[in-house]
């Protein structure tokens, strides 16, 4: 299991794409704008507001499909264009999920590989997680083990003896937490990282929030597997292949049924 690295984008430069090669994730400063991260900010908000059912954590990519912000910030030229570096031109949305966690009782992600979750064919696809809150050691940052890309897709197991966001991890034993990296982030980062890559993060015990958006994206050679038509796939750049995969049609702003944003117009 590979991701194809591009070298056709512009922004492509040696640092970031070599540490991907070599560690599995890299990190881009000052990605966004801080009025975009403002309005994600907001944007979280306004679902909390809308689904109180839901725990932060778990704000995941069964709301966006009939949300035009969502819609648009994963679609924001500057995440496409780091996409690219590392799966292509022809890029669609596989899923999208926020990890909200609040100040006292944010839940932790155990230790885990994306892949291990996903129903793709093959598993070309890459994760860029969006710094929507500064993102450190103390409100639980993500962590990352370098190197573990190399390995095969581990089996989950169901973890319900601790709160935590997916309910389950790997075998800890098949974990040298020694080894972890803290991702140390400020709002507008963004990080990436590999399906194969083994990483989590702690609870959140401090007094501030910890946000951050995760993207996934594939390119549209990737095959979305499954029996029932997958919620947030939307093609976002480049050609279709036709007969992979169906796609949906973008959202429509209508006003006083979503969250009102900078550019709405355009998605009237």
């Amino acid at each position: 299991m590979s991701v194809t690295i591009s070298q056709a984008n512009p922004l492509a430069a040696a640092s970031p794409l070599e540490s991907f090669r070599r560690d599995g994730y890299t990190i881009f400063r000052g990605v966004l704008d801080p009025a975009l991260v403002s309005e994600a900010s907001g944007h979280v908000e306004w679902l909390q507001a809308r689904h109180p059912e839901v725990r932060p954590e778990n704000l995941d990519h069964q709301l966006l499909g009939k949300d035009p912000f969502w819609l648009r910030l994963v679609s924001d030229f500057r995440l496409l264009d780091i996409a690219e570096l590392f799966i292509g031109p022809n890029i669609a949305l596989f899923a999208s999920h926020y990890i909200c966690k609040p100040p006292g009782d944010g839940q932790p992600v155990l230790w885990h590989q994306d892949g291990s979750y996903w129903p793709l064919e093959p598993m070309e696809v890459v994760s860029l997680w969006l710094a929507v809150d500064d993102s450190t050691p103390e409100n639980g940052c993500m962590r990352v083990i370098p190197g573990t890309q190399h390995l095969d897709l581990q089996q989950l197991k169901a973890r319900t003896e601790i709160a935590n966001v997916l309910r389950s991890g790997m075998d800890e034993a098949a974990v040298d937490e020694s080894k972890a990296i803290d991702l140390v982030l400020r709002a507008g980062d963004v990080s990436v990282h590999h399906p194969n890559v083994i990483h989590g993060s702690n609870a959140n015990a401090s007094s501030k929030r910890r946000c951050g958006l995760t993207i996934r994206y594939i390119p549209t050679t990737t095959r979305i597997v499954s029996s029932e038509p997958w919620p947030s796939a939307f093609h976002l750049r480049g050609q279709a292949i036709p007969g992979v995969n169906t796609y949906l049609p973008l959202p429509k702003y209508r006003e006083g049924e979503h969250m009102s944003f900078q550019g709405r117009d355009a998605w009237s």
